[in-house]
């Protein structure tokens, strides 16, 4: 067997996953509960509290190439990523319950600036753990097939982690009872702490190589890397706005599950539902997209998995004629969809970076990760904002803590909207942008990668 075909030892591939128990916890929960805890518990108006939320992703899109080149530099200095992923996985807790402590009878613009101040630390410190996260399987298998591997458990472990959190986040903040605030708050501190815990735990796999030495280079150095690293492959180039669009698609949905919970089925309660229905098919489909992409390829399953995932979304539309429990159906089979669309994509971008490695030298996995880092960031900010847009044209009405309000009809069609047709239509638009992507399996697993094959701590 050789170093190419070795498998990932059982450790290195379960550490590597329990990493996904925070990133999916922090991409889940403030993209379910942030919004609405904006426009209907501080009284922020919708359109305030998207742009609010796009502003603190857009400050994490500038810094995200700069912790990418950092991250590199660190590898080259010190043999490891790991200081990186510590220091995100001990800062997001902090700043993640600050968000959710905005004393109770603020008013909305100040409430607002706290929100927004406490919610672009914690994405900083979450992005000193996701991008050298999202670097590392580039460097722990050189394998085509074991990257698969590697990214299908590690979406099972998303799709628990989007359970627990969307399921257990919205159950932690009626422990609040009439008392919103507090909800809030308890809902924050217990999850804060789980997400640093699991990201702490996965930084050890990160411990591994020789240090050299390396100069970390100014600033705007490692911004003419990262749009060096985007302009030469053409690959990384389509396989990133691909996977935007349909972060901006799963973006736009996460963000109104809520919505749809309270004001299309009328039970706050439902949200439970909801995400029971679209991760239980997640979970169960992780390792069947595995086993497919074994048989016809990554890139054929991916196209399968996006097209189930866009078909289901627009069943949605049915919504504006009969809301009900049918929706439940749906919403499972765009589960099943979705994990294809997580963990094939996650694992053709360590394929982008070893093919580029090959002409183009070492070392450079962290700028691909930032810059890929701040492409979804982008995408699922976006989606939050594309729903307040929805919300705002369509009249919403928000509302602060005990306050009773009405949504009108055109208020409950823009949410069903935004969760139906929306989704679709990008993920249309994204399998248009991925059919040029160039990569197949033997652009991979040729020859010229074997004596380049990356040794793996704990490989026998």
């Amino acid at each position: 067997m050789t170093t190419l075909e070795q498998p990932l030892p059982t450790r290195t591939v379960a550490r590597y996953a329990i990493g996904s128990l925070g990133t999916g916890g922090f991409a889940t929960l403030p993209g379910l509960v942030l919004i609405y805890y904006m426009t209907d518990t501080l009284g922020i108006a919708a359109i305030t509290a998207g742009l609010l939320v796009t502003v603190a992703k857009v400050w994490d899109v500038v810094i995200d190439p700069v912790i990418g080149a950092r991250s590199d530099h660190s590898l080259a200095a010190t043999g490891s990523r790991r200081r990186f992923m510590v220091l995100g996985g001990l800062l997001l807790p902090l700043f993640f319950i600050l968000t959710f402590a905005v004393p109770s009878g603020m008013p909305p613009v100040a409430a607002g600036i706290w929100v927004l101040v406490a919610f672009m630390a914690t994405a900083t410190a979450f992005s000193l753990f996701q991008v050298p996260y999202i670097a590392l399987p580039a460097e722990l298998t050189a394998s085509y097939d074991q990257r698969t591997r590697l990214l299908s458990v590690r979406v099972v472990v998303l799709s628990l982690a989007i359970l627990l959190f969307g399921a257990g986040g919205p159950a932690l903040r009626s422990l609040g009872g009439d008392n919103e605030a507090l909800g809030y708050l308890v809902m924050a501190l217990v999850a804060g702490l789980l997400i640093g815990a699991a990201m702490l735990a996965t930084s050890r796999v990160a411990e591994r190589g020789i240090p050299r030495p390396a100069q970390p280079g100014s600033i705007a150095s490692n911004y003419r890397d990262g749009w060096a690293a985007l302009r030469r492959s053409h690959a990384f180039r389509v396989l990133l706005l691909c996977f935007a669009l349909q972060g901006l698609a799963t973006g736009v949905m996460l963000a109104g599950a809520q919505y749809v919970a309270t004001w299309v089925l009328h039970s706050e309660q439902a949200v439970t539902f909801l995400f029971i229905a679209l991760i239980g098919p997640a979970l169960l489909f992780a390792p069947v997209w595995r086993v497919v992409a074994g048989w016809i390829g990554k890139e054929r399953a991916f196209r399968f998995a996006s097209t189930m995932f866009g078909v289901a979304s627009l069943a949605l539309l049915g919504m504006m004629a009969a809301p009900g429990a049918w929706i439940y159906l749906p919403v499972a089979l765009a589960g099943a969809g979705y994990a294809g669309m997580q963990s094939l994509p996650m694992s053709m971008l360590p394929d982008v970076i070893s093919h580029d490695a090959r002409t183009n030298g070492e070392g450079q996995a962290g700028i691909f990760g930032g810059v890929w880092t701040a492409g979804e960031t982008t995408g699922m900010a976006l989606g939050a904002t594309v729903l307040t847009v929805v919300l705002a044209a369509s009249g919403y009405v928000q509302s602060v803590a005990g306050e009773a309000v009405t949504q009108g009809p055109a208020a409950i069609n823009g949410i069903i909207l935004s969760f139906s047709l929306v989704p679709a239509i990008l993920i249309v638009l994204s399998l248009l942008v991925f059919r040029r992507y160039p990569l197949r399996q033997h652009d991979v697993d040729s020859p010229a990668n074997d004596s380049a094959a990356p040794h793996v701590q704990g490989a026998p």
